[in-house]
């Protein structure tokens, strides 16, 4: 059965039954090593078990069903079952703490200066030919400079798909998620901001090489180089993205 004493208390705000039976039934399926995918017991199980009324289960299990950790399936052999949160989801579900928080350029280059040139020097050596083809057809998707502003995001989203498929290759799920995260925001603040008005040259063309280098580094197993091009990349890509913003916001003072 869940404690029902005094509810939890974090900041001052109580935490409500239907949060902590929902906590409660988490804990049980860590328990019981249940998968995505493993059916979850019925109400009248889950009532009985957690010693809960009827409509206190049902609104724990939609809880859970909000955060994505149970699915709910009808019809012959449904009923519910453990979920697994897709990363798209996580990444939006994380989105929305950061949405009323100022979040800049520099900000996420911070991180990216700080994660990705580990995550470029695990890599090293480490990487099939399949997935070394796979990135390269990400960099040969902008084989030439953008033509306008349109193109110019199209070529900067491929980009930052690049790496966040890079960073998906390695065996620290967490950083490959935060990775991710950053390449979704950054391409999601990018394009709010309109840093596409003009068409960055210099911007493609050293984020191309830096590319290229860097896949031929992981190739040869060099981690102390495939680290130093990846750590030049995210440099000089952090500087022209905060002048073109700067041309952009200027541009945007002056109307």
């Amino acid at each position: 059965m869940v404690d029902t004493g005094a509810p939890e208390t974090g900041k001052g705000r109580k935490r409500s039954r239907p949060i902590r039976v929902a906590e409660a039934i988490k804990d049980w399926v860590v328990e019981q090593g249940l998968q995505p995918g493993d059916r979850l017991p019925g109400e009248t199980e889950l009532i009985a078990r957690f010693g809960m009324s009827k409509g206190t289960i049902r609104e724990a299990m939609r809880l859970l069903q909000a955060q994505g950790l149970v699915e709910t399936k009808t019809g012959p052999g449904g009923g519910s079952f453990v979920g697994e949160v897709s990363t798209e989801r996580a990444h939006a579900l994380l989105a929305n703490y950061f949405y009323f928080r100022d979040i800049s350029i520099a900000d996420i280059y911070q991180l990216r200066v700080a994660l990705e040139p580990e995550v470029a020097a695990s890599l090293a050596g480490r990487l099939s030919p399949e997935r070394l083809a796979e990135l390269r057809a990400i960099v040969e998707g902008y084989a030439a400079p953008a033509a306008g502003p349109e193109e110019e995001r199209r070529q900067h989203v491929a980009s930052l798909r690049f790496h966040a498929r890079l960073a998906s290759f390695a065996d620290n799920a967490l950083l490959a998620f935060m990775i991710g995260f950053m390449s979704q925001i950054l391409t999601d603040l990018t394009v709010y901001k309109q840093l596409y008005a003009a068409p960055n040259e210099a911007l493609w063309r050293t984020g191309r090489r830096h590319q290229l280098d860097l896949l031929a580094a992981i190739e040869a197993g060099d981690a102390e180089a495939a680290r130093a091009i990846m750590r030049s990349h995210m440099e000089m890509a952090w500087e022209m993205m905060e002048d073109q913003q700067a041309v952009v916001m200027k541009r945007f003072m002056t109307h």
